[in-house]
Parts: structure tokens; sequence; C-alpha cells
């Protein structure tokens, strides 16, 4: 499996973010970490081995990519308003220069994303947040509730990073184009937020998967067995 690590300099954040992508060619996924996680993470945990055919036969290019959480949510340094300031300038950077390289690089119109735990936050808020950029959703045992890191305090900016609060104000229409898969089990620890953003997105009449698997513990496991199979539903 080709491996490529890429030093991608941002202007939005003023220094480099390290990424590793996996594949020759095929349908790009971007890959968010979980809690504090990195962008060898998924490698080293063997996320990337689970889905090396769909990568090796050139179906998907997967593009994992560092978290700066430790600078923003998990921050405990940060006032809760740098928190998210911090955060907003990490989205304009996947916005503005990250994932336009990723369509260019592909030639594709829009991404897949996906993420397990917080990366499954990550991934969820930047779909909603950017519904032009995004085709495919992969949320593995998310939560989507952000407030518990902002000690009380709220504005706009935590609002509109905040899914299950500004997703129930959003026209339903604007995410119809885009496959959506909500992925816990019956021992997730995110159960209950992923049953909440179930009857969210129901409400706005937004299709999504929502696959509640058995006994299974939030843990990578779990993980190893969703990926592939979400993964091998896309195309």
């Amino acid at each position: 499996m080709q491996e490529n690590h890429i030093q991608y300099y941002s202007h939005h954040l003023g220094r480099s973010i390290d990424l590793l992508v996996f594949g020759h060619w095929g349908y790009p996924i971007l890959v968010f970490p979980t809690t504090m996680g990195n962008y060898y993470q998924a490698k080293d945990m063997g996320l990337i081995d689970s889905v090396r055919h769909l990568v090796d036969s050139g179906q998907f290019k997967i593009y994992c990519i560092d978290s700066i959480d430790k600078e923003s949510w998990y921050g405990r340094h940060l006032t809760p308003r740098m928190k998210v300031l911090n955060h907003i300038q990490y989205d304009k950077f996947l916005t503005n220069e990250l994932v336009p390289m990723i369509q260019r690089d592909c030639s594709v119109d829009k991404i897949g994303v996906a993420g397990c735990s917080f990366g499954g936050f990550h991934a969820l808020n930047f779909a909603f947040r950017h519904p032009g950029q995004v085709a495919h959703l992969i949320s593995m045992s998310g939560a989507f509730d952000i407030r518990s890191f902002m000690g009380g305090y709220y504005d706009d900016n935590v609002y509109f990073n905040n899914p299950v609060d500004y997703i129930p104000h959003e026209e339903g229409w604007r995410y119809n184009h885009m496959k959506i898969v909500l992925g816990s089990s019956e021992w997730d620890i995110c159960l209950n937020a992923n049953l909440t953003m179930t009857r969210i997105l129901n409400n706005k009449g937004i299709n999504h998967w929502s696959d509640i698997r058995g006994w299974e513990l939030h843990d990578w496991p779990l993980w190893h067995t969703m990926f592939p199979d979400y993964l091998s539903k896309i195309l």
C-alpha cells in the first residue's frame, strides 16, 4: 500500500500540519483522529489495515490528518473563548486550504470524511458546516455536544460548532446529497449521543443510516469492523 507523509503549511494556523496519505488513487476520505490523536494514529491502531484491500484496489485514497485538540477543545490552559476560536482556525484551514487540495488531487467535487470517537465529532461537524464540500460522512462512536468543554461559556461560535444546537435549525434539504452513517453499539459509551443525533436528523428529514451494532465496546475492534463495511457501501 502506497504511503506518503505530507507536511502541509497552513496560513490560517501559521504552521505545518502533518498528514499520512494512503493509496495511489481513489475516492478521497479524510480521517480525523480520536481525542488528541495524531496523523499516524489510524495506521498504528490498525484502522488503515482494515481497509487495505479497498485502498490497494484503487477504490479509495485515505488522508489521515493531525488534530489540534490540545490547542482547542482539550486545551485546559485556554479560556473557553480561545478554545473555540482556535478550532475555527482549524476549520478554516480545512475548508480553505486542505480540502481544496484534496479535491484537486483526486479530481472530485466533494470528499468523504470519517472519524472514530471525538474524530466522529470532527467529521460530522465539518460535514454539516460545509455540505458543499462533503458527499459522504462516516461517524463511528461519535459524540456531538461540546458544551462540556466550555465551562458554561456560550456564544455564537460555540453554537455554530455544536451540532446538537445548530442542526435542528438548519434546512434539511441542504444535506440530501450526503450519504451519512452514524455507527454505534449497544455497549458504546456514545450510544445515547448517536440516538440523540438520529432523532435530530429524523426530525429534519435528513436521510442517514443509524447502525447500532451488538455487544461491542467503544474501542478499535468495533471500528475495525465498521470502517471497511461502511466504505464498501459508498461506491
